[in-house]
C-alpha cells in the first residue's frame, strides 16, 4: 500500500500551524511585489486551481498605471491570467505582525503560447534556454546596495538618513567597510539575515558601503538565473519589511542623496560546460578567448540595454566620472573603475562582474540583458577592447546614453535585444517608461520656482 505524501502546503502548516495568511507573490516590471493575500483556510485552492488577477500586471509603471501598451490593459478588456506556485518557495514572513507565509507564483501561459511575452521572469527564462544549445549553463549572483532612511522627510520633501541612538554620530558620515557602522545597525542586519535564511534566500556577507547608512548584502551564486533573480527580489522585500518593523524605510533608489554614493545592482556571471567546469578558467586552452568574447558581447549590447539597467530619471544621477560607477564600456582585471570587472581569484571561480545597473532595476530584465550580451558575444565570436588599467572612469563616453530618453530610444531600436527579449518587448518597455516620464513631468517641480520665477 502506497502512503500518500504530504503536499508542500501540508508540510509547511505542520511546521508553522499558527499561519493565518499566505501571500501569493510575483514581481512586476518595476520589481514591485504584487499579488494576493489568501486566508490559510483557502490556501489549498492556490495549488489546485491557481490564483487569477489581471494579466497585464507586469506592464504597469512605477505608480501602477496601465498605459494600454500594445493593447494590454484596456483595449483587450484587461483579462486575467492564472498563476500557480513556484515549487519550493513557500516560506514564512518573519517581519509580519500577523503570522503570514509567502509563495512565489508564475503565470500559466495563454492558450497556444509558451509564455506571456511581457512577463519579465519568462523573458529571462527564454534567454537562459539559449545557452542549452551551446552546451553551457550560466552561474550567476546579484549584489544589491541600499540605504536605511527615516519614514519622515525634510521640509523640502527629501529623504533623511536613518539615525542610530549613538550620540554624536552623524547619520550621513561616510564609513565604508567600518565595523562600528555594522555594529550600530547590527540588530536590523541580523534580522535581515534571519529572514533571508527562513525564506531560502542565500544571503551572505553584509558590508558597510560608502554612503552614511548604505549597506550591501551579497547573495550566493546559483546555476539557475531565475532562482538567483528570485533571491534578489525577495531580498529587497525582506530588507524593506525588516526596516518597516523598526519604524524605518529602506530605499534601493540609484541616487537617493545627491552628495552620497549611489546604489548599484552588480551581476556576477560565469559559464560552466556539461562537465561543470568554468569555461572562463584561464587554465583552459579556450578560457581567455571565451571570456573575451563574452566581454565583447557585453560591450556591444551595453548601450542598447541601458534603459533596463537604469529605468527611471533618478537612475541616471548615479553615473558620474571618478565615482567607481561605469561611464563607458571598459573592462579590466581587479579594477572597480570599469563596467565589466574580472575580480581576483582562482581560475575555476573566474567570472565577469557587470557593474552598470542601478539597485532599483528589475533583476529579471537586467539578468536577461546581461546574459543576452554574453550569448551574443560568444555566438558572434566578438573581440573585446584591450583591458583597462588605472582609472577607466575618468571620462564618460559621449556615446553612452546617459539620459533616460536617449536610452529608451536606443532600446527601442535594438534589433539584437529584440531577438533575445522578444520582438515586441523593447518597444513596449520604452513606451511604458516614456509614459511614466511624461506623467512625472506634469507636476511643476519646486526648483522651477527657484530658477525661473
Amino acid at each position: 500500500m502506497t502512503t500518500k505524501q504530504p503536499t508542500e502546503l501540508e508540510t509547511f502548516l505542520a511546521r508553522y500551524p499558527e499561519t493565518r495568511f499566505i501571500d501569493a507573490v510575483m514581481f512586476d516590471l518595476c520589481g514591485t511585489a504584487v499579488g494576493k493575500r489568501l486566508p490559510v483556510r483557502e490556501a489549498a485552492k492556490l495549488w489546485s486551481s491557481g490564483v487569477a488577477f489581471c494579466a497585464g500586471i507586469t506592464t504597469l509603471d512605477a505608480l501602477g498605471t496601465s498605459w494600454d501598451v500594445h493593447g494590454i490593459g484596456f483595449s483587450d478588456g484587461d483579462p486575467d491570467a492564472t498563476s500557480f506556485p513556484v515549487p519550493g518557495t513557500l516560506t514564512p514572513v518573519l517581519w509580519s505582525e500577523v503570522p503570514t507565509a509567502q509563495v512565489l507564483i508564475a503565470p500559466h501561459p495563454p492558450d497556444g503560447k509558451s509564455h506571456w511575452w511581457f512577463d519579465p521572469r519568462s523573458i529571462l527564462a527564454g534567454v537562459v534556454a539559449r545557452f542549452e544549445e551551446l552546451g553551457l549553463r550560466p552561474v550567476v549572483a546579484n549584489e544589491l546596495e541600499f540605504y536605511l532612511v527615516q519614514t519622515a522627510r525634510d521640509p523640502q520633501g527629501r529623504l533623511l538618513p536613518a539615525q542610530t541612538q549613538r550620540p554624536g554620530r552623524a547619520a550621513d558620515a561616510p564609513r565604508v567597510l567600518a565595523f562600528d557602522k555594522l555594529e550600530e545597525w547590527s540588530g536590523i542586519l541580523a534580522e535581515i539575515d534571519a529572514a533571508a535564511q527562513a525564506q531560502g534566500v542565500p544571503a551572505g556577507a553584509s558590508t558597510a558601503e560608502y554612503g552614511g547608512t548604505q549597506f550591501e548584502v551579497n547573495l550566493a551564486h546559483a546555476d539557475d538565473p531565475l532562482l538567483a533573480c528570485d533571491h534578489a527580489l525577495l531580498l529587497r522585500r525582506i530588507v524593506k519589511g525588516v526596516a518597516a518593523r523598526h519604524g524605518l524605510d529602506a530605499t534601493f533608489m540609484s541616487k537617493p542623496f545627491g552628495d552620497q554614493s549611489g546604489s548599484g545592482l552588480h551581476v556576477h556571471a560565469s559559464l560552466t560546460d556539461v562537465a561543470g567546469q568554468n569555461v572562463f578558467d584561464e587554465a583552459r586552452p579556450d578560457g581567455e578567448r571565451l571570456m573575451g568574447q563574452a566581454i565583447a558581447g557585453l560591450q556591444a549590447t551595453a548601450y542598447d540595454a541601458m534603459a533596463l539597467f537604469a529605468p527611471n530619471l533618478n537612475a541616471y544621477r548615479r553615473f558620474e566620472p571618478d565615482q567607481f560607477v561605469p561611464v563607458n564600456t571598459s573592462w579590466g582585471f581587479n579594477n572597480r573603475s570599469v563596467s565589466f570587472r574580472i575580480p581576483s581569484g582562482p581560475g575555476h571561480a573566474r567570472r565577469i562582474e557587470h557593474r552598470i545597473a542601478g539597485a532599483e532595476a528589475n533583476p529579471y530584465l537586467v539578468m536577461a540583458a546581461v546574459l543576452a550580451g554574453i550569448h551574443y558575444g560568444l555566438t558572434q565570436s566578438l573581440e573585446p577592447t584591450p583591458p583597462s588599467t588605472g582609472n577607466a572612469g575618468e571620462q564618460a563616453d559621449a556615446e553612452m546614453p546617459l539620459k533616460l530618453w536617449r536610452a529608451l530610444d536606443r532600446l527601442e531600436g535594438s534589433t539584437v535585444l529584440a531577438d533575445y527579449l522578444g520582438v515586441d518587448y523593447p518597444g513596449a518597455f520604452a513606451e511604458i517608461k516614456r509614459a511614466e516620464f511624461d506623467a512625472f513631468m506634469t507636476e511643476i517641480l519646486p526648483r522651477e520656482y527657484d530658477w525661473y520665477v
